[in-house]
């Protein structure tokens, strides 16, 4: 496998077909008047920001959530007409780029307000802003019971245009509870908010793994969709769990040298292996420098012709070291899968992340940049 010409000793392949069956699906499970929101920030989740956001278009996404203003840059460079909602707050020297690029700001306080304000007078048309609520997470936003006051100065502001409302849920997937608690401080928010013609917003607090059934009487409009598109269920018990989405990406890299090697040899830096008995070992062509975690060391498993082989002694910057004892015929060049299919056999990025004693979310953004991503395009069935 070559990728600008050179051999492959470790990629990522990311399948763009999946990614819009993916939306599909879960658009499809989604009441009707439900608008999606595609989170596609850091990098869209180490899939690649401009292969997948040009996908997703063509899929039908309403609005993109990005985390910088880079990364809106590069969005709306692939086309004038989608909403670009920018999660993080703006630095002041940023703010200008906000009537550039028609982009959509976070709002957490009075002074954004002003600043913005400034912006769209200057630009000569108002700034589109989202009404961000902070129910409990205690990060962006502005206090549920001081954002009435906020919404008023919005309103009042002759060149900011308020285009959504929503808030961020602390722990939607192991705390019902609380995560119930904010969305009533949520509404009670809606409810205060005199005058807003919330029909004509985007309302949005539920994201892949806080979704809940929205009864029709419900205000809440949009859902922010980040890992679940991307194949990966943040919790089991969220609503669209029953949605089988396909994984869109796999971590893949290759054996550079097979040896076998004495009973109480020890592996790799600290010798925190001991050989228990004469091993057949492949020095896979990946290490942290990639993407496989340090923590996974003498924990992760890969595929090796399907099947599955353990992580031996600390994974190193550039190579992991693997025994293949009990798989016969192990060559230099032979695919080894840190993540996806082989054969038959398979390894989700669940369990990795779990070696690795992460989240998902951050395995993604660990695969590094010296990782070539490959993509398949075709739509398939």
């Amino acid at each position: 496998m070559r990728h600008s010409g050179l051999p492959l000793r470790c990629w990522a392949e990311i399948d763009l077909a999946a990614l819009e069956r993916n939306l599909r699906l879960i658009r499809a499970s989604l009441p009707a008047h439900i608008r999606y929101v595609a989170v596609i920030k850091a990098d869209a989740y180490g899939h690649g920001l401009h292969q997948t956001a040009a996908r997703l278009m063509h899929a039908g996404a309403d609005l993109f959530a990005v985390a910088t203003l880079s990364e809106a840059a590069a969005v709306r460079e692939l086309g004038p007409g989608w909403p670009i909602l920018l999660l993080s707050p703006l630095l002041p020297e940023e703010d200008r780029y906000l009537a550039d690029y028609d982009l959509a700001a976070t709002v957490s306080t009075a002074a954004e307000v002003a600043r913005f304000d400034a912006v769209g007078r200057a630009a000569g048309r108002p700034i589109a802003v989202h009404l961000k609520i902070d129910t409990g997470m205690g990060r962006l936003g502005v206090w549920h019971e001081h954002a009435p006051e906020l919404f008023r100065k919005i309103v009042a502001s002759a060149h900011v245009k308020l285009a959504g409302v929503f808030t961020h849920f602390a722990s939607p997937d192991d705390d019902a509870a609380f995560t119930a608690e904010q969305r009533r401080r949520f509404l009670a928010v809606l409810a205060a908010c005199e005058g807003i013609r919330l029909s004509e917003l985007f309302v949005h607090a539920d994201n892949s793994s806080g979704l809940e059934t929205m009864p029709g009487a419900s205000p809440f409009n949009a859902v922010r969709v980040g890992l679940l598109q991307f194949g990966i269920l943040p919790h089991p018990n969220s609503l669209l769990s029953q949605v089988h989405t396909e994984p869109v990406l796999s971590f893949r890299t290759r054996v550079g040298i097979v040896k076998t090697l004495p009973r109480g040899t020890t592996i790799s830096y600290g010798r925190t292996h001991t050989l228990a008995r004469e091993t057949t070992l492949a020095v896979l062509c990946a290490g942290y420098g990639d993407g496989i975690p340090r923590a996974a060391s003498n924990r992760a498993q890969v595929l090796i012709r399907g099947l599955r082989c353990s992580v031996l002694g600390r994974v190193t910057m550039d190579q992991t070291i693997v025994d293949v004892t009990d798989v016969a015929g192990v060559q230099c060049g032979d695919e080894a899968v840190l993540i996806g299919r082989q054969l038959g056999g398979e390894i989700f990025i669940t369990e990795f992340s779990r070696w690795a004693d992460t989240i998902p979310w951050e395995t993604l953004c660990s695969v590094t940049k010296r990782v070539p991503r490959l993509y398949r395009t075709a739509l398939g069935v």
